[in-house]
């Protein structure tokens, strides 16, 4: 896998949230949250004691089609109102970064969500037809998280959140 380009292993989606760039950090970086929003998502937790800082670690439940699995992510942006990022794997050697970046826009927020690909690992896909595919299959996550997202906000009972 040494000849694919990660350059292209990435992906930013955004939507406009009615919400301050401040309280969408909220929301976000909250990220026992995020299975309001994500179809893939759940059960995510800070460790104890902890919160969206830089260094904190969090671990979560995903899914993806028939397969199911715990991941540890670390905290490497933490700027509230402006930014939330973290690496699943750690910072020193992971292999997914998630970030969000926020900005005003009239009343609202702009808010990207971005995937980047650090490293390649055989765990993601052996070719690169796989990894495309797994980027296109988190870029439409992505834009059904940001979607729930802005629904939520709007509305908090219109987005159920799974158990």
């Amino acid at each position: 896998m040494n000849d694919i380009d990660l350059t292209e292993l990435t992906f930013t989606r955004q939507a406009w949230v009615d919400a301050a760039p401040a309280d969408v950090y909220r929301l976000v970086s909250d990220v026992s949250a995020i299975g309001r929003w994500s179809p893939n998502a759940s059960d995510v937790a800070y460790d104890d004691g902890v919160g969206p800082e830089v260094g904190t670690w969090f671990s979560g439940h995903n899914r993806k089609d028939d397969k199911e699995w715990t991941s540890r992510s670390q905290v490497v942006k933490a700027e509230p109102g402006t930014v939330f990022a973290f690496v699943v794997g750690g910072a020193e050697d992971g292999i997914v970064e998630w970030s969000w970046t926020l900005r005003a826009q009239g009343r609202g927020t702009v808010a990207e969500q971005s995937w980047r690909l650090l490293r390649t690992d055989p765990v993601l896909g052996r070719t690169r037809a796989d990894l495309v595919a797994l980027r296109d299959y988190m870029a439409a996550s992505a834009e059904t998280t940001l979607t729930a997202l802005a629904e939520w906000v709007t509305n908090p009972r219109s987005v159920t959140p799974r158990p």
